[in-house]
Parts: structure tokens; C-alpha cells; sequence
């Protein structure tokens, strides 16, 4: 569901937000910083807005607690012991799935939360929340390869080119099983979420075979490598190259031929929230179109808020970015990454032997 330069962001909303005040703890002990409401946020590092942060703040008269991770399987980690006292996530989508079995999310109350009346319908009632009891759509984008063009010396347009012997050495890809065999996957030909031990071997065997290309596993933090010049090409999320592409021209983004995962990051409450009321509003305060705007153009990914879309709240030159709205022929061959159920021991088996020879 996430992304970039942690450091920067943070130190831009530690001037509007209280981090480390005793009004939030990451233990959950303190939901109020003495009259003062704390609502305590657990979301990726740059995947807001902190005009927004800023904004409900101010409307509600509450500060805002915002802790990081960096994946859904972080996430998932440190809820699965308890919550600590979180009151909002953001989960993927397959991940929400996994958390709605397990009993680790809030159903929601659907008549506090009037502004879902603004998303667009291709992102709500999905596989994996039907009627959206427990989420919804926050952003969306895809995984794909970010590049270096004075590197590379053309245009990318494959996962093959993450396998090209000219860059050994100079590749990350995500330090995440399902996304990183997802992109081997789908270069192979086979879908993104089999359940075949045969075909995921292969990816394994791919990925080990061409160890000597591998810079690094990287936790969503490929575009920092890229923008520093540490790696040529690396799997990354869309905005997170889009962000830095901001400072280096020569930087591009590109969804490969042979198709990629798709993503929908979602807006939940965990199980035994502090604050589930403060928390539904807060939900209904970023579905607002102006909100959901607000957010999309701060980090570059594609808003779910049709009605920001609409109204033409959303930054011209992202909506006409066919890399971030991608025209209905490309988004035909994007994939959502799915609860494989058992077969995640496979994964798992995978990608210890792949980091293993790896680390060898």
C-alpha cells in the first residue's frame, strides 16, 4: 500500500507535528496530551500531506502522533503482538484481506464516513473488503523500474532489463518476497500470485543465477540509491521516482512491458483503537476531494477521490502522466499482489535461499 527521504520528511512535519510529545507514546499508554486529544497515525514515512496533518489538526483541536514502518509486513508484525495504542493504518490491499481473518481491524461505522460517496467506484467493494467494512482507498500506483537514462543510454521498458549483465552491480530490488518474485513472475511469464512451486523456483533460481547484478535488497528506499547514483535501475513505487525525479531529469519511471503489480494502499482503524471515533473522522476528512487532492499532489501517487479528479483538483501534469494514470490498455496488464494463503511457506523458502546465496 507507501516513501521518500525519510529524514527530509519528517524533519518537515516535526516543525507541525509533536513527535515525541507525552501526548502519544508508541506503547499506546497516553491518548491525550492533558485536555488536548492525540490521535496516533502508523503509515509510511512520506505518504502525506503535512498541510493535511496541519489542517485536521487545526478543524478538530487534537495533535497528531505519526510513527513510520516500511512495508505492510512491518505493519502486519507489529500489530499481530497487540496493538500499541494506534488509532489509524494503512494496510495494502492484500494485507487488509490478512488482517480482517485474523481479527486485527476495526469494522467501520459507514455512516460517519459520508465523503466515500467520492471515490471512484473501481477502487471500492474489492476482493479483498467487500463493501468496504474494515477499509478504503487511500492512493494507488504501481510498481515498476526506475532508471538512470544517462545510464542506461535509452528507454527501459522490461524487467529484463534489471537482468542486463551492462549494470551488475548496479540493481536494487524491493527487499520484499512477494514484490520482488512478483516482478521476476510476471518477466517469465507466469502470474504474479501462482501457487506453483515449479514457477517460483524458477524466479528463485533467476534472481540467485544473476546475484552478481544485485546491489542491494532494498526496503522501499530504491529511490534514494537511484537519486544518489548507487544503482542504475531499481524496483520501486511509482511516486517514490517521481518525487526525486523532481531533482535529476535524467531520472525515469517506466511500467515494464511484460506488466507489473498494481497497488491500493487503504485507510483503516486496527483493533482496539484509542480513538476509533477521532479516527472515523479523520478517515472522512481525507476522503474530502480537497484532502484527497492535497495528498496526491504532495507524493505523486494516483488519488482514488474521483471527485478531486472531477474538479480538477488534481496537479495537471501528474493527471496527464500516463505513468501515474496509465491509459486503460496499459492498467488491463496490472495485477494486484493476493493472499497466496499456504503457498506463502513457498514464498518465504524462496527468498531465504535467494538472500542466503545472496549473502554469500
Amino acid at each position: 500500500m507507501k516513501r521518500l527521504l525519510t529524514f527530509l520528511l519528517l524533519f518537515m512535519i516535526s516543525a507541525i507535528l509533536p513527535f515525541g510529545c507525552s501526548g502519544s507514546t508508541p506503547n499506546g499508554a497516553e491518548t491525550s496530551r492533558g485536555s488536548e486529544k492525540v490521535l496516533s497515525i502508523y503509515n509510511y514515512s512520506t505518504y502525506i500531506a503535512p498541510e493535511a496533518i496541519a489542517q485536521f489538526e487545526k478543524e478538530n483541536s487534537v495533535k497528531i502522533k505519526y510513527d513510520t514502518y516500511d512495508n505492510s509486513d512491518a505493519l502486519y508484525a507489529k500489530l499481530k503482538q497487540g496493538n500499541p495504542g494506534y488509532d489509524v493504518i494503512f494496510p495494502a490491499d492484500y494485507m487488509v484481506k490478512i488482517m480482517v481473518s485474523e481479527n486485527m481491524l476495526e469494522p467501520l461505522n459507514l455512516d460517519k464516513i459520508p465523503n466515500k460517496k467520492n471515490l471512484d467506484p473501481k477502487f471500492v467493494n474489492q476482493s479483498f473488503d467487500p463493501g468496504n467494512k474494515y477499509s478504503f482507498p487511500y492512493q494507488w500506483g504501481t510498481m515498476g523500474i526506475g532508471y538512470n537514462l544517462k545510464a542506461t543510454k535509452g528507454e527501459v521498458n522490461s524487467w529484463g532489463a534489471m537482468l542486463d549483465p551492462k549494470f551488475t552491480g548496479k540493481v536494487a530490488w524491493q527487499d520484499d518476497a512477494r514484490y520482488t518474485f512478483a516482478g521476476v513472475l510476471m518477466y517469465l511469464g507466469y502470474n504474479p500470485n501462482t501457487t506453483n512451486p515449479n514457477e517460483i523456483n524458477k524466479a528463485r533460481d533467476l534472481l540467485i543465477e544473476n546475484k552478481a547484478m544485485i546491489a542491494a535488497f532494498v526496503p522501499d528506499t530504491g529511490q534514494n540509491l537511484l537519486a544518489q547514483g548507487e544503482v542504475n535501475l531499481t524496483m520501486e513505487w511509482s511516486g517514490d521516482i517521481f518525487q526525486v525525479m523532481k531533482e535529476n531529469p535524467d531520472l525515469r519511471f517506466a511500467i515494464p512491458k511484460e506488466g507489473t503489480i498494481v497497488f491500493t494502499d487503504n485507510i483503516a482503524i486496527p483493533k482496539n483503537a484509542p480513538n476509533r471515533e477521532l479516527a472515523e473522522k479523520f478517515i472522512d476528512f481525507v476522503l474530502q476531494p480537497e484532502v484527497g487532492a492535497k495528498i496526491s499532489n504532495f507524493i505523486h501517487f494516483g488519488s482514488p477521490n474521483k471527485a478531486a479528479i472531477d474538479r480538477g483538483l488534481i496537479d495537471d501534469q501528474d493527471m496527464k502522466n500516463q505513468q501515474i494514470y496509465p491509459p486503460n490498455e496499459i492498467f488491463s496488464k496490472l495485477k494486484y499482489i493476493e493472499d497466496v494463503g499456504k503457498a506463502t511457506g513457498l514464498y518465504d523458502q524462496a527468498w531465504t535461499e535467494v538472500k542466503a546465496a545472496f549473502g554469500k
